[in-house]
């Protein structure tokens, strides 16, 4: 007579793998939604969020799986693994985020001159759907920009605008960059006609009406009044554009400014999450690549 052993069956584990693998899905689908598709990020978010939800519930039950096969020998050991592999995707993404939302501070708006950040060309707007954030940074949000990122700080490059600018152009490129609009000495037409050169010699018949008093330039205001900021938004370069990651997919708007000194150039980034109130450290680490490989482009001339 033949004894036949009937193992028991561990649902739990079973569920478990149906239930991480929706999660994995709804992940996988979400992320390529909003990287090539429409999905906004603050949906994005909700949905990264609720797949993490699901995929926490099928861990634990791929933990009870696993205890009932060590304690009862209940089958669905393999189920509860599968479930341990799919949900590892979107509980990944969950705890990579909550811990740089953690150790982090919460800022959106990053700039290398946290005194006088370069100001937009065009605010920046989109729709934050329930992700609300405040729209002015103050003084206190740039000293924690300070303490949490030391080393973002402008460059200095001895040459003229015009030679930095062109690197600053072909880095933009090369980071996926695009710059949407420009204001300053960037902004000439290169094909522009020349000035009609004045009359040589003595003959003042040939100007009517010149002034009696021809005005000297003074030099260039220190402090920070009206006079020197007309000054400095006509001799100054500004480049805005935007960007986007490259696996997430998330949006980003970026802002570069050059500002001539002497026979040296400064140039200052400005990097803004587009949605949400904590950029999750993603506009520092553009800022930072960005002046890196600006760095590289402009070797041998960067300035101390």
């Amino acid at each position: 007579m033949t004894i036949r052993f009937d193992r028991p069956v561990s649902h739990a584990a079973h569920a478990s793998r149906l239930i991480a693998a929706f999660a994995l899905v709804l992940c996988v689908l979400v992320l390529l939604g909003h990287r090539f598709g429409p999905l906004a990020t603050p949906n994005l978010v909700l949905l990264l969020l609720i797949s993490a939800g699901v995929a926490a519930i099928a861990v634990f039950l791929a933990v009870v799986g696993l205890v009932q096969l060590w304690q009862i020998g209940a089958e669905g050991g393999v189920s509860a693994f599968k479930a341990l592999v799919y949900a590892a995707l979107p509980l990944a993404l969950l705890v990579v985020g909550a811990e740089r939302y953690v150790a982090l501070p919460e800022l959106y708006d990053v700039s290398t001159d946290v005194g006088n950040a370069p100001q937009w060309l065009k605010p920046p707007h989109a729709d934050q759907i329930w992700m609300t954030r405040k729209t002015d940074l103050t003084p206190e949000d740039r000293a924690a920009q300070s303490t949490a990122y030391p080393a973002l700080t402008g460059r200095r490059y001895e040459g003229a605008a015009d030679r930095v600018l062109e690197a600053v152009r072909q880095v933009a490129k090369d980071s996926r960059i695009t710059i949407t609009k420009v204001e300053g000495a960037a902004d000439i037409e290169p094909d522009a006609p020349p000035p009609i050169p004045l009359p040589r010699g003595g003959n003042d018949a040939a100007v009517t009406d010149a002034p009696d008093l021809v005005p000297v330039p003074t030099p260039r205001p220190d402090e920070e009044d009206e006079v020197a900021s007309l000054i400095r938004r006509n001799t100054d370069v500004t480049l805005q554009g935007e960007t986007r990651t490259r696996i997430l997919g998330l949006r980003f708007d970026v802002l570069i400014r050059l500002h001539e000194e002497a026979e040296t150039t400064l140039v200052d980034i400005r990097v803004a999450s587009r949605y949400g109130p904590h950029d999750l450290g993603f506009s520092a680490a553009i800022a930072e690549a960005y002046l890196k490989a600006l760095d590289a482009e402009l070797l041998g001339i960067a300035g101390d």
